[in-house]
């Protein structure tokens, strides 16, 4: 039989991200997927407002948290994964290859208290490694392409895929960060288009393409099969890979890359206190 966790999706507007909380019907355990930490760049504050409301509506429904997950370290918002494994005394998990993410971007902001090992998170996960959320079962997908360390979840009848897919409108992620591949991605992509058809799929973002004006979420792997833009069933590696190639020199650099990626390497934790008792952000001059 299919099991079919419950999903509540819950978009930030600022960052355009969607952060899950999925939850066992049988036993109420729960899991939060990509928490968003807000930060606000011009007074360099943080606050838990979205985060907050996503554990409201966990014990509204009396839920239990058991894992925190995160998809990849994201380039666009700073996760709050650490602040709910402090509060709540849970653990963080994130695919394996998060070390050789932690390997390029550490030295970028000498974080020399970041071990480029995956220790900031609790467990990291391989391709095809199974564990179990309540009475749920969850298999892990390898996705890289976007970046090297991108994994999705699929958990009974549903699959969340971070930045790999987006909704079939608007198309597929980019490619030009360190570690990213487009050839990697159309193939990432093909592994998620195997699944079965009915399969529910949740993305990461979403952006309103032009001719929508509701943003929208969840789709389904015969939906992203039939009509993605980018990478639908026909569209040829090759092709692909020209498109988006082309489509990544003409995006701007995430306005919030600099702040997240420091903070998403350490699991969302923030850097170290100075000398003088305050923790700070570093912004590496004339470098990206």
């Amino acid at each position: 039989m299919v099991q079919h966790p419950d999903v509540r999706g819950f978009f930030d507007p600022v960052t355009h991200t969607v952060t899950y909380l999925v939850s066992d019907p049988t036993t109420g355990i729960a899991a939060i997927i990509d928490p968003v930490l807000d930060y606000d760049p011009g007074t360099a504050r943080t606050s838990t407002r979205s985060v907050d409301a996503v554990t409201t509506a966990l014990k509204a429904k009396g839920l239990t948290l058991g894992l925190v997950l995160e998809t990849h370290a994201h380039a666009d918002h700073l996760t709050a994964a650490d602040h709910l494994r402090v509060e709540q005394g849970v653990a963080i998990g994130i695919g394996d290859q998060i070390t050789k993410v932690q390997s390029t971007f550490a030295p970028l902001f000498n974080a020399g208290d970041v071990t480029p090992d995956g220790t900031a998170f609790d467990h990291l996960y391989g391709d095809g490694d199974v564990f179990i959320l309540g009475s749920l079962t969850v298999e892990v997908i390898h996705t890289p392409g976007h970046t090297p360390a991108c994994v999705s979840y699929r958990i009974g009848d549903a699959v969340f895929t971070g930045d790999t897919l987006f909704m079939p409108d608007f198309g597929t992620a980019r490619t030009d960060f360190p570690g990213g591949d487009a050839r990697t991605l159309y193939r990432s992509i093909q592994r998620l288009f195997d699944l079965p058809g009915e399969t529910r799929m949740f993305v990461g973002h979403d952006y309103l393409p032009k001719g929508r004006g509701d943003y929208r979420f969840e789709t389904t792997v015969a939906e992203q099969r039939h009509a993605n833009i980018h990478v639908r069933r026909g569209v040829t590696e090759d092709a692909f890979v020209t498109m988006r190639e082309a489509r990544d020199t003409t995006l701007d650099t995430p306005a919030l890359i600099l702040p997240a990626m420091q903070v998403n390497i350490r699991a969302g934790g923030l850097p170290p206190p100075d000398v003088d008792g305050r923790r700070y952000l570093r912004l590496p001059l004339n470098t990206l």
